[in-house]
């Protein structure tokens, strides 16, 4: 199979290219080449006729995004919307990663691949943005969901590795208690959306590990598998933690349509000791 990964430097692409290797690969990403020019975008993939095309570049800070909500939309909408159209235009299938932050976290138990979408910040108005044209452009598509994504040598908060750090630095911490998530290690997504791409059932799909927790019990059980339990992490609300963006509360996300063709991610406690034992 031919495979094209836009972002393939970023956590996530450098897995997919490691995960995929028995297959013919190609990718992009910056500076070499900007999803948001459609142009270059458009003739890179169709000079490597893929059969599939895996979007995982993106812009993350959800920060940033609240900050720059016309760029947001640019890179997570717009872009998507030019892979799209390469896609239709060389008849290759595609791969639109997502985030749980779609939903607006007022559930009261993990959303669905059929709950409707209602993003609250510019970063998830975004990517909810890319899901909507991807859908509306394509017919060979699948949407992969995915939350608290993290991988070796990320910075972001999901990763365990930067949680140590700020904890052994600071001495203590204080963590948000009522924000909750399905942490997920990236080469467990990279792998199932390897084994995704493989079986042509296109649509919608939560591919995170089992299971979810709080922002704060997730950093506890960091810092307890890291011999660190001794370092205090006092818990606080989101209303007393100052950000640009807001996050959904409560969006976990369940794995059942993927789990329905085999494909299915080990619990969450299971990947973070994976990636302590090699990492930490």
């Amino acid at each position: 199979m031919r495979i094209f990964v836009t972002g393939h430097k970023g956590q996530l692409g450098r897995l997919l290219y490691t995960t995929l290797a028995e297959h013919t690969l190609s990718g992009c990403d910056l500076p070499e080449l900007d999803i948001t020019d459609r142009g270059a975008i458009g003739a890179a993939i169709r000079d490597f006729a893929p059969d599939v095309v895996i979007h995982a570049a993106a812009w993350t800070d959800v920060d940033g995004c609240a900050r720059e909500p016309e760029r947001a939309y640019l890179a997570n909408a717009i872009g998507a919307q030019n892979v799209a159209l390469a896609c239709a235009g060389c008849g290759a299938a595609m791969v639109y990663v997502s985030t749980n932050e779609v939903f607006d976290g007022t559930a009261t138990q993990p959303y669905r691949e059929w709950d409707t979408p209602n993003p609250i910040n510019p970063y998830a108005k975004s990517k909810a943005a890319g899901e909507w044209l991807v859908s509306h452009l394509l017919t060979r598509f699948y949407i992969a969901r995915t939350a608290w994504l993290y991988a070796p040598g990320g910075r972001n908060f999901s990763n365990p590795r930067r949680i140590i750090q700020l904890a052994d630095e600071r001495g203590a911490l204080k963590v948000v208690s009522d924000e909750v998530g399905n942490p997920t290690y990236a080469p467990d997504l990279a792998a199932a959306i390897a084994a995704l791409v493989q079986t042509g059932a296109y649509g919608v799909y939560h591919l995170v590990n089992a299971g979810h927790t709080s922002r704060y019990d997730y950093v506890r059980e960091v810092l307890r598998r890291s011999g660190r339990e001794h370092i205090p992490v006092t818990p606080i609300a989101l209303a007393d933690f100052p950000r640009a963006s807001t996050p959904p509360r409560f969006a976990p996300l369940a794995n059942t349509a993927a789990a329905a063709l085999g494909i299915t991610l080990r619990p969450w406690q299971e990947a973070l000791e994976e990636f302590l034992g090699a990492y930490g």
